[in-house]
């Protein structure tokens, strides 16, 4: 439990850190089990990665009533996972995963996460009315239908099995001129000729390395290999589009969002630079509760600690650049005592 190297407040912004190096985390609190049905659902936390993380996770995760804590690991089934990931220049996103009818579907859009080192507020809206929005320091980053943005739901329409593009259809847009015809004597142009105006060196021997030729440089009136131009396909048909059904397996389901049993939060993530620090979660059926809360804790810490970590970054220059000065002063010291030496050896000399 730390509030870090810099921060709004010393003890109340203390959380929970990652404090060893590649390996994993799995930690969780139980709460009175709910259910959401008919109510919002926020899921909401700080997230800190003061190492300027280069690769780990930031997500938690909340779990149904069955979850074994004290063996909680990868594979323990979860209700929704959701926050950031980072892992190089190519992963930089926040999750937002649902588990449906025993099955983890992540969310299709790219939601770009926050990777600086300092404290950044993550939010989760659920609505009954199976819509969602994902915030970030209570600014929205993305909003949809559960329905779209996920897979959970078999696809309305499905390609026609009994339809085939006809054996006959003609999808080629152009074709070659049939009136256009390879200019006489085209193919007798070689790629290569010889480089006029390379000479035979001097110490070339014609009994010792044979016969000189000049090398074989790109012929500048070649034109490659002969191809008719195009012209519109008379024939073209347009490209063929498989037509659609209705898919039996769909089945529409006006209950995505809802999740009877939940009764555990915890963070269950792999982390090769630790550091982070998780603070300030809250689950609630309650926006302006999720909203209230965060203008209590969220607002403080980000102005206190970013001012604490500049005035850190300009004491650190400062002393720097007081190192540096020492070093280049004790250099210039030195080298009167170097010169005189020089002196005193070219006058023994």
């Amino acid at each position: 439990m730390t509030a870090g190297k810099f921060y709004g407040d010393a003890e109340a912004d203390k959380g929970l850190q990652t404090s060893q190096d590649a390996r994993f985390y799995a930690i969780s609190s139980k709460f009175d089990k709910f259910s959401n049905k008919g109510k919002d659902l926020v899921i909401q936390y700080t997230v800190k990665h003061e190492q300027n993380i280069d690769c780990g996770g930031g997500y938690l995760k909340v779990f149904p009533s069955s979850i074994d804590q004290k063996h909680m690991n990868g594979d323990s089934e979860y209700n929704i996972m959701f926050g950031p990931d980072i892992c190089g220049s190519s992963t930089k996103r926040v999750h937002v995963i649902f588990t449906y009818k025993g099955k983890n579907h992540l969310i299709k859009k790219n939601i770009p996460c926050e990777s600086d080192v300092y404290t950044h507020l993550y939010t989760l809206i659920l609505h009954p009315d199976n819509t969602y929005e994902v915030q970030i320091d209570q600014k929205e980053v993305a909003k949809g239908n559960l329905a779209e943005d996920w897979d959970m739901l078999e696809a309305k329409e499905i390609k026609d099995p009994k339809a085939s593009k006809p054996a006959d259809w003609v999808d080629a847009k152009e074709i070659a001129d049939p009136e256009d015809k390879k200019p006489e004597g085209y193919d007798d142009i070689p790629a290569q000729i010889a480089d006029k105006d390379a000479t035979k060196p001097d110490d070339w021997d014609d009994d010792l390395d044979g016969e000189w030729e000049a090398p074989q440089i790109p012929n500048p009136e070649y034109k490659g290999e002969w191809r008719a131009k195009q012209i519109p396909n008379p024939a073209y048909k347009g490209e063929w589009v498989h037509p659609m059904v209705p898919n039996p397996a769909y089945v529409e389901d006006n209950q995505l969002y809802l999740y009877e049993d939940s009764a555990a939060v915890g963070f269950e993530l792999w982390q090769v630079k630790a550091g982070t620090i998780f603070d300030n979660i809250i689950i609630t059926d309650s926006v302006e509760e999720a909203k209230s809360f965060a203008d209590k804790t969220f607002d403080k810490t980000t102005k206190g600690e970013k001012s604490m970590k500049e005035e850190q970054d300009k004491k650190e220059r400062e002393e720097e650049e007081a190192k540096r000065k020492a070093e280049e002063a004790k250099k210039e010291s030195e080298k009167p005592a170097d010169d005189e030496e020089e002196k005193e050896d070219k006058d023994e000399l």
